[in-house]
């Protein structure tokens, strides 16, 4: 029986994903992206879980593209061009599910994340690395520019930042991407796991309600104007504070006791 290239796991409300192809350090192959897109969409309905948490099998998290699969594809004469676009298109729209999805989704990073790895970290909403960890756009050392994982690491960083990681290769250690935006917490390679579990705990404790609508008013107000912005969240805010939990939560709060939430 073949490996499952996604294994799955839930607790508490939280669902944890695993690449799982370490033999190829978790690459982005036809597969596995067919694979993460299925559970992420599995994930868009799910209402009992309150947080994701990605992460990699193995020794790296995810090292990009499959370029085996891809040189076979230049060789093959039933493939090309159409074969990429295809790949492309794909990996995109995978990428592009995860800041949709109503869940917060933690990227937990240890040994590389490389090119549509990086890509696939800088997609998340939020990362937590190894100390060790390391982060690249590296594509272009073997002739190949890191264009598709340009736009979610352009997203993340400042674009001075971006422009010379994909055009010198090189990669950033967890506390320079730390530094630049990259990664949002940094902790010790030992306790990666319990850190980037404690707070995916933090996250979940929240009213899901408020935090789903968050999110989508994190990601619709960015690129609108700044009149356009303030005119989005306070209809986003003015919903939310009608809801029976938010008066809940202020009572609560006044009150000093907990909140109870349905």
């Amino acid at each position: 029986m073949t490996e499952d290239l996604i294994q799955r796991a839930d607790a508490d409300h939280i669902a944890t994903l695993t690449l799982n192809a370490p033999h190829s350090l978790n690459a982005l192959s036809v597969a596995m992206i067919s694979r993460l897109t299925e559970e992420l969409d599995r994930l868009s309905a799910d209402r009992g879980t309150r947080v994701v948490i990605l992460r990699g099998a193995g020794r790296a998290f995810c090292a990009g593209h499959d370029l085996k699969e891809m040189q076979a594809a230049r060789q093959s004469p039933d493939k090309g061009a159409a074969f990429f676009r295809t790949l492309f298109d794909a990996c995109a729209a995978m990428m592009q599910r995860l800041p949709a999805l109503p869940q917060p989704v933690i990227a937990e990073v240890h040994g590389i994340a490389t090119a549509a790895g990086c890509q696939l970290a800088a997609s998340c909403d939020i990362v937590v690395a190894a100390e060790d960890a390391r982060f690249g756009v590296n594509g272009v050392n073997i002739g190949l520019f890191c264009s598709t994982p340009m736009v979610a690491l352009t997203r993340k960083v400042p674009p001075a930042v971006a422009f010379e990681m994909l055009t010198t290769g090189e990669f950033l250690p967890a506390p320079r991407a730390r530094e630049v935006g990259l990664v949002n917490r940094v902790a010790p390679s030992d306790s990666l796991s319990q850190e980037t579990r404690k707070l995916a705990e933090t996250v979940a404790s929240k009213l899901t309600a408020a935090v789903h609508i968050g999110k989508r008013s994190f990601y619709d107000q960015q690129g609108l104007s700044l009149a356009e912005a303030y005119r989005l969240t306070g209809d986003r805010m003015t919903e939310n504070m009608l809801w029976r939990d938010t008066e809940e939560g202020i009572a609560a709060f006044l009150e000093k006791r907990k909140p109870d939430w349905s």
